[in-house]
């Protein structure tokens, strides 16, 4: 028995996965709902409300007692905590959270009769953290990129400047608490942050969860000093070092040795949740790319090379098993499919149906599916828009024709949004709900002429976690971790008689989404 620890700190939950890196199995799991369990903290959904929408904030004292409670149940459990061998974790990305000079000393002398938030709570510079949801910095960017140049700062940091990004946020920060600011020492990301508790110090930032930041040099793979100083006065003095996310952070305090823990035992770096999500989903290697599909839709995979999306869409972070990692994010996943299966009057048996009942091709009828407003493309006016048959773009169409057109326009675009990264995925592995739908899959495997792998993969940020540092413990190839803990549980193969079809389809869908994005 080779027991490790993965952990996630994500918007809603804390988990805890224990697997057995020798049967490759999850022995054990543990998980602290934010709303339910810890409703002190007045974090629904684990966002704190805001009289402005675009404001969206998180208790950082509540990730700390997550941590706790998260222990507490694996301990109350009788899961055998002192066979741990090894642990590491995920974080939401982006999120930030704020230490004055307290945090160290803190951290050095944690008491174990204490709980963590109750000790650490002195050391914030700043009660919140502005997380992943925040999109109330539109002013920085613009600032940030008008002292940068727009194009640059993608080039160097891998994203243009966004709103939710953590640089724009520290901005925003400096600007409206200049005090507060200038007594904050340390700003960590939540990654960073859970993982300098562990291990009783200021731990550093990996590449992968750094790059998210519009901080960091993917060139040098160090802050950017022109950069920072044009998001904050003395900023670089404030982030921690940044390293790759194999290496160790450091070792277990003793504090977490009341739960039965060993002290000592290597805390490898913490990472992003799309990082760790990579490795959870057995996809660390270039060759193969990920589509989740779930309220909003991802696209992600590894890297042969760093380079940027040239529309800005796509972002580009550090991949935990070394180089780089693309993700794109489509919001209308989901819940635009569920918005036309209502619209039809169709349940998802019937949506399921409905793909059976109609042609690859769709007769040329597609969909701009955009209920609420996208990231990619950028369309902030919602709104579904339509080309094809005269019945289709009146909404006469039957509800397989209806159906068939939201799908095949989605993959369309992961498609032609994903070329930028420059490969030719044979594979790719499909998780999320809809997932489960042969018909969507068989969509995925037609227009990327890809054999599509469904995998049964739950909580991928902390299984990537427990996975990376059982690979740095034992060695050995990462894709031996894939096979006993990712391993797919269907294949689908593409229907090559398709290609044409959707090569010419391609071609007209990028014109009509250019030609109709370009009037919104």
């Amino acid at each position: 028995m080779k027991l490790f620890i993965g952990l996630d700190s994500s918007t809603q939950s804390l988990k805890a996965l224990v697997v057995d890196a020798e049967t490759g199995k999850i022995t054990a799991s543990a998980a602290v709902n934010f709303s339910s369990e810890l409703p002190k903290y007045g974090c629904p959904n684990g966002v704190l409300p805001n009289k402005d929408p675009l404001v969206k904030h998180s208790n950082p004292l509540m990730w700390l007692e997550a941590l706790d409670l998260a222990f507490s149940k694996l301990k109350d459990a009788k899961v055998p905590l002192n066979k741990v061998i090894g642990m590491s974790g995920s974080g939401q990305q982006h999120g930030s959270v704020y230490l004055n000079s307290k945090f160290k000393d803190i951290l050095a002398g944690l008491d174990k009769a204490k709980p963590l938030a109750d000790q650490i709570k002195p050391a914030l510079s700043r009660k919140t953290s502005p997380i992943w949801m925040d999109s109330s910095t539109s002013a920085e960017c613009a600032e940030i990129s008008k002292a940068i140049g727009a194009k640059k700062l993608q080039e160097l940091t891998g994203s243009p400047a966004i709103e939710r990004f953590t640089g724009p946020q520290i901005r925003k920060f400096f600007k409206t608490e200049p005090e507060n600011y200038k007594n904050t020492e340390l700003i960590h990301l939540v990654s960073s942050f859970l993982a300098s508790v562990l291990v009783g110090d200021s731990a550093p930032i990996d590449f992968g969860d750094g790059a998210g930041m519009n901080l960091l040099n993917l060139r040098t793979l160090l802050w950017d000093l022109k950069i920072c100083e044009a998001t904050a006065p003395g900023l670089i003095e404030k982030l921690p070092q940044v390293t790759p996310a194999n290496k160790v952070a450091g070792r277990l305090c003793p504090y977490f040795t009341k739960y039965g823990l060993k002290e000592g035992i290597p805390v490898l770096n913490w990472s992003g949740d799309n990082p760790s999500s990579l490795i959870g989903v057995g996809a660390g290697e270039p060759g193969t790319a990920v589509i989740s599909l779930g309220t909003s839709d991802t696209f992600f995979a590894a890297m042969t090379s760093s380079r940027i999306d040239p529309q800005g869409y796509g972002h580009v972070f550090g991949n935990p098993t070394g180089g780089f990692m693309s993700l794109i994010c489509f919001k209308n996943g989901s819940l635009a499919r569920e918005k036309v299966k209502d619209e039809c009057g169709a349940d998802w048996d019937a949506f399921e149906k409905a793909f059976s009942e109609s042609k690859p091709g769709n007769g040329g009828n597609m969909m701009l599916p955009y209920f609420v407003p996208e990231t990619t493309p950028l369309v902030l006016k919602e709104g579904a828009h339509f080309s094809g048959t005269p019945d289709f773009c009146k909404g006469r169409a039957p509800a397989a024709v209806m159906i068939r057109a939201v799908v095949e326009s989605q993959i369309l675009s992961m498609k032609l949004h994903s070329k930028w990264i420059g490969q030719d995925f044979k594979c790719i592995r499909v998780t999320g709900g809809a997932s489960k739908s042969q018909g969507i899959c068989q969509i995925i495997a037609d227009v990327f002429q890809a054999k599509v792998e469904k995998i049964s993969v739950a909580d991928s940020a902390a299984l990537g976690a427990a996975v990376r540092v059982a690979q740095s413990v034992f060695f050995g190839r990462m894709t031996e971790y894939y096979a006993k803990f990712a391993a797919a549980t269907e294949t689908i193969e593409p229907d090559k008689s398709t290609a044409a079809t959707y090569e010419k389809m391609l071609a007209k869908f990028a014109e009509f989404e250019k030609t109709q994005v370009g009037k919104l």
